[in-house]
């Protein structure tokens, strides 16, 4: 384990990096597939297996954006029927497909802080 400068133990840093990154990548990356449900069981799947505090978070924030996704996505596309739904399922599909192209970025370029998804509830 490594030490800070004050004496307090660092806890994110004893993890293999390259892990760490793989894991966290794979953990929002699975987003990509989220037409199948199957695909919230690969980051379900690391949250448990993992005992990287870093991944785990990854895995659980990577949790949480599929529930908003298809929760946002029903609703969006119950809200096409009635009048305005159309803009706001153009705005989650960039979303769909952005923010997790950032979260991987963090990923590989800062490791060991977990990626937070702005403008979601967090179930997990």
């Amino acid at each position: 384990m490594l030490s800070r400068p004050n004496g307090e133990i660092d806890m994110y840093n004893t993890y293999d990096n390259d892990k760490r990154k793989i894991l966290s990548i794979l953990s929002h990356a699975s987003i990509f597939g989220s037409a199948l449900l199957i695909s919230a069981g690969l980051p379900l799947a690391i949250w448990f297996v993992s005992e990287d505090p870093v991944v785990k978070e990854s895995a659980k924030e990577a949790l949480n954006f599929h529930f908003n996704v298809w929760l946002y996505g029903i609703i969006f596309g119950i809200l096409c029927w009635v009048l305005i739904g159309w803009p706001l399922l153009a705005i989650l599909f960039v979303a769909h497909w952005t923010l997790p192209i950032f979260a991987i970025l963090q990923a590989l370029s800062t490791p060991e802080q977990p990626y937070r998804y702005p403008f979601i509830f967090r179930v997990f």
